[in-house]
């Protein structure tokens, strides 16, 4: 019975790798040597905040690292820290892209002394969360730009970079930063993980 088994056990796994075959080229395809071209397999996201125009980047500061801030000696750190906080990093952004986000934050900002200045402030000072939201939505920024209200703070993705701040009777605040790697789960690309890995 062996013997009937190792033909037709052949025959299967001739057939099961064939139809697994893993390559990357088709038939009739010519190979160029060169690497194909990576494509998006999901659309671009949608933008908000947009300003009609924006300023010209900047060069004078010094080249951020990947978390936005410039390099600096490590100090005294215990081993591994710089892996353990790695749920912090932000993306960087390019001049361009810090530009129009720039132009993001004031278009934002505006907004959002409006907020401050039809007053209204409960507790601790922080806006009704559903005014922000508002005043966001009024720039065409929603829950599909990954905004986050709660509690006198405010994240959102633009589309090319993130703008989060404070607004509160006493202060409105607005930074420019990219989005995180390991964002605050439920809370959009833009707010700070505040557990860890």
């Amino acid at each position: 019975m062996s013997s009937r088994r190792s033909p037709l056990l052949a025959v299967l796994a001739a057939v099961a790798m064939t139809v697994t075959a893993c390559g990357s080229q088709r038939a009739g395809e010519e190979h160029t040597g060169a690497a194909p071209t990576p494509t998006r397999s999901y659309p671009p996201p949608p933008k908000c905040a947009q300003a009609a125009e924006t300023p010209a980047p900047t060069s004078a500061s010094p080249s951020p690292d990947a978390t936005g801030q410039p390099d600096e000696e490590p100090g005294d750190q215990p081993p591994n820290y710089a892996d353990n906080h790695a749920y912090r990093m932000q993306a960087s952004l390019s001049p361009e892209r810090e530009a129009s986000g720039l132009a993001s934050a004031g278009l934002i900002r505006k907004e959002l002394e409006k907020v401050r200045e039809e007053g209204g402030a409960g507790e601790y000072g922080a806006y009704p969360d559903a005014r922000v939201e508002a005043a966001l939505q009024r720039l065409g920024c929603g829950p599909e730009h990954g905004v986050f209200v709660g509690n006198g703070f405010y994240a959102v993705y633009t589309g090319i970079a993130c703008v989060s701040g404070r607004v509160t009777k006493d202060e409105l605040t607005a930074e420019v930063h990219g989005v995180y790697v390991e964002p605050q789960p439920g809370a959009g690309p833009c707010v700070e993980n505040r557990g860890g890995h």
